[in-house]
Order: C-alpha cells, then sequence, then structure tokens
C-alpha cells in the first residue's frame, strides 16, 4: 500500500504518512498543497495527482487547439433552397465568419464586416505577425481567390444572422473540418464561407501529367482545421467512399473535394477513337482511395461553354421564342443587343 505525504507551504511540516484512502481524504479536505508518494521524483501539486481524486470530481483536460493553434468558431447556420441555394450562418456574440469577397447576400445590423488582409484566419487573435499575412494572401492568389477576406462578427446582442450566396447554379456543402481529418483538399475557387479561424492554403499537385490533363492544375485549395466550411459545386453532388486500393475514374472536370488520403491520377480514355471521338478528352481522372471524394454533375467550366457557344457574340445560332417573325421580332421586342 502506497504511502503519502503532503505539505502546505514552507513553513509547514508535512503532514504522513496517510494510506491511499486517508489521502483522499486529506486532498478533498486541503487541496492546495503538495503532496508525494513512492515513485515520485518531487513534490507535485495535489489537484495535479489524478490518483487522489474522486471519480465524481475529476475534471477533464482542457480541450486541445486546432491545427494553427487556436480552434474555430462553433457557428449554427442553415442552407436554404434547391438549385440556387445560399447559406445562412447563425451568429453569438463575439462569433465570425469568413467568406470570399462578393459572396455576402445579406446580414443583421448588429453584424460588423472587415476586409482583412490573407485569409483571416488570425482576426481578431494576437497570433498572425505580418509576413503570415503576405503568406496567407499569396496563397489565395495562387488558388485564384481574391486578396483579401471579408470577416463578419457579432458585435451586438442576442443572436444574429449574416447569408452568402453561392455564384452559380449549384450545391452548397457543408463540412465540419474535424470529422474529415482536419484537412480537406477542393477545386480553386471551391471555398464560399466558413467559420474563423479556418486556413486557406494550397495543395500542389506533384504529378506532371496530373497537373497538365487533370482539370484543377497544379495547383487546388488545402483547407484546415477544426470548424465549419461551406464548399460550392455545380450541379448535384456525390458523394463516394472509396476503400484502399479502390479506383474510381472520372471525368477531369467533376472532382470537387476528396480526402488527403485519397491519391488522384490521370489516365488516357482508352484508344484513339475514343480520344478524337469519344467527347470526353484525351485524359480520365483516376481517384484511388481510401477515403471519401465528392462529384459534381455540371462543372462550371462545362455550363459556361455551352452558354457561350449558344450566344451570338460566340458564333452561336440565335433561336426564337417560336415566333414566326424569327430575328425581326426579336429587334421589335427589344431582346437584341445594338
Amino acid at each position: 500500500m502506497a504511502q503519502w505525504y503532503f505539505s502546505y507551504g514552507k513553513n509547514t511540516e508535512r503532514l504522513g504518512p496517510f494510506d491511499d484512502t486517508a489521502a483522499k481524504a486529506q486532498a478533498r479536505r486541503q487541496p492546495d498543497g503538495y503532496c508525494w508518494s513512492e515513485g515520485f521524483a518531487e513534490w507535485k501539486p495535489i489537484r495535479g495527482v489524478a490518483a487522489l481524486a474522486d471519480e465524481a470530481t475529476l475534471v477533464p483536460p482542457p480541450m486541445p487547439p486546432s491545427m494553427n493553434g487556436s480552434r474555430a468558431d462553433e457557428i449554427d447556420y442553415r442552407i436554404v433552397g434547391t438549385d440556387m441555394q445560399f447559406v445562412e450562418i447563425e451568429l453569438d456574440p463575439g462569433e465570425s465568419a469568413i467568406a470570399e469577397a462578393g459572396a455576402l447576400m445579406y446580414k443583421e445590423s448588429a453584424v460588423q464586416m472587415d476586409t482583412v488582409f490573407g485569409d483571416g484566419a488570425s482576426s481578431g487573435q494576437s497570433g498572425g505577425g505580418l509576413m503570415d499575412k503576405l503568406l496567407s494572401a499569396g496563397k489565395r492568389v495562387v488558388t485564384g481567390e481574391s486578396l483579401f477576406t471579408t470577416v463578419f462578427t457579432h458585435r451586438g446582442q442576442g443572436k444574429a444572422k449574416v447569408a452568402f450566396a453561392a455564384p452559380y447554379p449549384g450545391t452548397v456543402m457543408a463540412m465540419k473540418l474535424s470529422d474529415h481529418g482536419g484537412r480537406l483538399i477542393c477545386q480553386k475557387d471551391a471555398f464560399l464561407a466558413g467559420a474563423r479561424g479556418v486556413q486557406l492554403g494550397i495543395f500542389f499537385q506533384r504529378k506532371i501529367l496530373t497537373g497538365l490533363f487533370g482539370g484543377e492544375g497544379f495547383i487546388m485549395q488545402k483547407l484546415e482545421g477544426d470548424g465549419w466550411v461551406f464548399v460550392h459545386a455545380g450541379g448535384t453532388v456525390m458523394q463516394r467512399e472509396l476503400a484502399a486500393g479502390e479506383r474510381l475514374d472520372v471525368d477531369t472536370g467533376c472532382v470537387v473535394a476528396f480526402h488527403d488520403g485519397v491519391s488522384m491520377d490521370v489516365h488516357p480514355v482508352g484508344g484513339i477513337k475514343s480520344m478524337l471521338f469519344g467527347g470526353e478528352g484525351m485524359f480520365l481522372a483516376t481517384l484511388t482511395g481510401p477515403g471519401t471524394v465528392w462529384l459534381q454533375s455540371l462543372p462550371f467550366s462545362r455550363m459556361a461553354g455551352r452558354m457561350l457557344a449558344a450566344a451570338p457574340q460566340g458564333g452561336g445560332q440565335r433561336r426564337g421564342e417560336g415566333s414566326i417573325l424569327g430575328g425581326l421580332g426579336d429587334i421589335l421586342g427589344g431582346d437584341r443587343n445594338f
């Protein structure tokens, strides 16, 4: 049976020895002191010795910090709409959300809007020097985002709401980064908004063929942290779980996001006839597990290409809306720009 000794100051004699039961009772009566037992290299604070604490009074340790040294704000949200969606975020006093420039739909008067340099991860916090901000801003420029980020902070009482709209038809996905290993790889321009504390970084595609023909280029977005992020994709989104070694062939423009453990590569679509006349290009993207991937049904480049091809300025054929007058009806109806 272990023997315990207690001390409560330099001028106080040590108390003991105590057996385990008596030592726990002494620790409950006078917890602000030091204790020693066999196996201790030095005297330890009583409150820090688990063996002297009752199970009912054990206090869990502080929550571990996120990857960037601070936890993201805990925000509430709801996604509204079907084809043209927006996300409405509810903030408590002092909480903040970050968003891309131009993504704002509306905000309540208690929400203050500030434009910051970089991704706003250290906004309102002590961390983050000039070089950190420059590096953060440089990462955003490389991934196709704006040099600045807008931070929306609730400065009033009660709850306040702010909403951000998707830039084109599609789906807004809400993802808690802590549920995905703290890191998510996304296509460029996919990030719409998120909780303050989320970091936007660079994922560099090291494979030359994948960078040239993978549809995403050599640079993709890397979202890190433990908070909520909202990612926008075109059309409908499909989530697919890949087992270790399982492979999925995807059109090069349909990859929205994937876990850090998923490997992305490219391979030819098949023979010469398939490359030239198959309509799917020369290469397909290959995703290999383990991990989760998210695919979009309507890449923005595909939608923009169809719109450009149908525009008269782009050489497309203009089709009337059933009028027997054809182009003359468009002129009379004011549906033609000069």
